[in-house]
């Protein structure tokens, strides 16, 4: 009986829709972002040295990669009918072994061994040297692939560009081709987390609170929003590329951009850097106090991605924080005092929106018969106490606006003070049914975006517009 001709699959971007190198570098600066400064003396000493010295230092989950599904159902299929399977990779052994274990189809596995990257040549030369000139398939999407498929009996094209095709077709015969996935701006747009830009129209707080609103008041906020926009972007993929374990556990961030391999890693790592620095760009036009906040809301942020989001109760005091720093930044644009009444309301409406958003997470892992909270400090009995300490923290906020409608700041700044009182049932109202929306498990996005999504709560702020329209 002849035997099968080995079939060597490659596993960046074929196996799985990532890079192990960066998703392995990522592992590593979360556990100690002073490693950001170490790799590159590491990379000095070749490609293969610097993969070695972080496989060394962090521990891959197999389970937790954007695998090819119809690639790896397909390899499954080749497996059952007899056929060889070997895992080659230029990523580094250790790495490419979790990998291997994971799956179980694997025969055997070549991979860079921290002094041969193996890639390109290198790979094609040491796939020879096993199996023989055209004694192996080879599966690829790239074209540094395309030596290798000219050494092999055939080509599998997997995640590739039809030039990629093209190429392994002047070379060898392409037996099998697995689509790429789709590709599009929408990817970019949601990493970005454009339509959460939305909850940055808090710095505009200050400036409508005050009824100071001039062309230069207005022009300010409005650059402070882009800036805050395009930093709490830079966040955003920041924080996205260091949760890719817990989101792809997660029954709606396992759909993220990153999480699911729709967007390449290396993309959000060069991109958060120069959106970081277009904000400070733009902020140098405003007064520095801004960039103050700006620098205090980004250090912030980054303190709650590496760590404080882990910390029971200090991570929804932390988003509360996140949340009312937009008002200080808004206060600081525009050149306004910061109003004491509205700083003490936004820390406790929005201590409140936090521990939402908490619960709201845990309730889809009782549904999901989960116990904890991946990623998280909570686990699924603290949903009772929590429910109680966000709605007590609304119904507070909503006490410390009546004592500012009883305060003689109220009758200075409106004509018709007795119609503001109108806002207090408006809020309870609102404040109430985001709970009552939250208990029932409807509460699936952050709920400041969620509110500005929601018919119902969009027409309370109409009513809430109207009521100061009136009080003015």
């Amino acid at each position: 009986m002849t035997q099968a001709v080995p079939l060597c699959v490659d596993l960046d971007g074929s196996l799985i829709h990532s890079d192990l190198l960066l998703e392995s570098f990522l592992l590593l600066i979360k556990q100690n972002p002073l490693y950001v400064f170490i790799a590159p003396l590491w990379l000095l000493r070749g490609k293969a040295h610097l993969k070695a010295q972080i496989a060394r230092r962090v521990a891959l989950n197999g389970a937790a990669l954007p695998y090819t599904q119809p690639f790896v159902d397909w390899l499954r299929a080749q497996k059952a009918a007899g056929r060889p399977l070997w895992l080659c990779t230029a990523a580094d052994a250790r790495l490419a072994q979790a990998v291997a274990d994971h799956l179980g189809i694997f025969d055997g596995v070549l991979a860079s061994n921290g002094r041969t990257n193996l890639s390109g040549r290198h790979k094609a030369a040491e796939l020879v040297a096993r199996f023989g000139e055209r004694g192996f398939d080879y599966c690829g999407n790239h074209p540094v692939d395309v030596p290798i498929w000219a050494q092999a009996r055939s080509a599998i094209v997997v995640n590739a560009p039809e030039s990629v095709r093209l190429a392994a077709s002047q070379v060898t015969v392409v037996s099998h081709v697995v689509p790429a996935p789709p590709v599009g701006v929408k990817f970019v747009l949601k990493a970005l987390g454009v339509h959460q830009w939305a909850k940055n129209s808090l710095i505009l707080g200050p400036l409508l609170a005050s009824h100071q609103m001039t062309m230069g008041t207005l022009g300010a906020s409005l650059l402070a929003f882009i800036a805050f926009s395009l930093c709490a972007s830079s966040v955003y993929l920041l924080n996205d590329m260091l949760d890719l374990e817990a989101d792809r556990q997660h029954h709606s961030k396992c759909r993220r951009p990153f999480a699911a391999g729709q967007l390449s890693l290396l993309f959000g790592l060069v991109a958060a850097p120069l959106l970081l620095l277009a904000a400070l760009v733009l902020s140098l036009a405003l007064p520095l106090s801004f960039l103050g906040v700006l620098g205090a809301y980004y250090v912030a942020t980054l303190a709650y991605s590496f760590g404080i989001k882990k910390i029971v109760m200090v991570d929804v005091l932390a988003l509360a924080g996140l949340y009312t720093i937009r008002i200080v930044a808004g206060s600081a644009a525009a050149g306004i005092p910061l109003s004491f009444w509205l700083l003490i309301f936004a820390i406790f409406i929005f201590l409140s929106l936090a521990i939402v958003k908490r619960y709201a997470e845990l309730h889809a892992m009782r549904e999901q018969g989960k116990l904890t909270a991946q990623g998280r400090g909570y686990q699924v009995e603290d949903l009772s106490l929590l429910q109680s300490l966000g709605a007590s923290s609304g119904y507070l906020s909503i006490l410390v606006l009546a004592l500012y409608l009883n305060s003689p700041d109220v009758s200075q700044m409106y004509r018709h003070p007795k119609f503001a009182w109108l806002l207090v049932p408006i809020m309870l109202y609102w404040v109430s049914r985001i709970w009552m929306q939250t208990y029932r498990g409807r509460m699936h996005d952050d709920p400041l975006v969620y509110a500005l999504k929601d018919r119902i709560s969009l027409l309370t702020g109409v009513a809430a517009a109207v009521v100061l329209y009136l009080a003015v």
